[in-house]
């Protein structure tokens, strides 16, 4: 197998992740419902968990994963801010939590699908991946 589709799902899984627990960190700062808190707080913990494996990964090919761009970031604070000055009802953050967790869960499958000869390792990150965030999602339902 190429080393570089490998290496290229690894940096996609890592910036899926990545994206997800910084939009959970802006967001968490607005919740007050203690279940809703301790909810994010898990899938922040979930998200770290497969970070460490996609960087044990990344160590195998004697590579580091690529850093996330600055304005990547700053789009994802600003939308969660623009999101949430009118409601920041536990409905409406879930809604917000359950569409990045879809456009996350889409990718995953696409790179799952399109890469069938990837490293067997990287496809259980992947799967593992999908796995938490149809979970998440499924969490984020109740709050709807």
């Amino acid at each position: 197998m190429d080393n570089n589709i490998n290496l290229t799902i690894l940096n996609e899984i890592n910036k899926a992740a990545k994206m997800g627990m910084d939009s959970i960190s802006y967001v968490i700062k607005k919740v007050g419902d203690k279940n809703m808190k301790e909810n994010l707080t898990w899938q922040y913990s979930e998200y770290g968990k497969l970070l460490d494996r996609v960087n044990s990964e990344f160590t195998k090919y004697g590579e580091v994963p690529d850093d996330t761009p600055i304005k990547d970031k700053m789009m994802g604070f600003v939308g969660v801010e623009l999101n949430t000055i009118s409601d920041k009802s536990n409905s409406h953050i879930a809604e917000m939590m359950i569409q990045g967790g879809n456009m996350g869960l889409i990718e995953c499958q696409k790179f799952l699908n399109h890469n069938p000869y990837a490293d067997e390792n990287i496809k259980n990150i992947l799967n593992d991946f999908i796995t938490i965030q149809k979970n998440d999602i499924e969490k984020m339902k109740t709050f709807l």
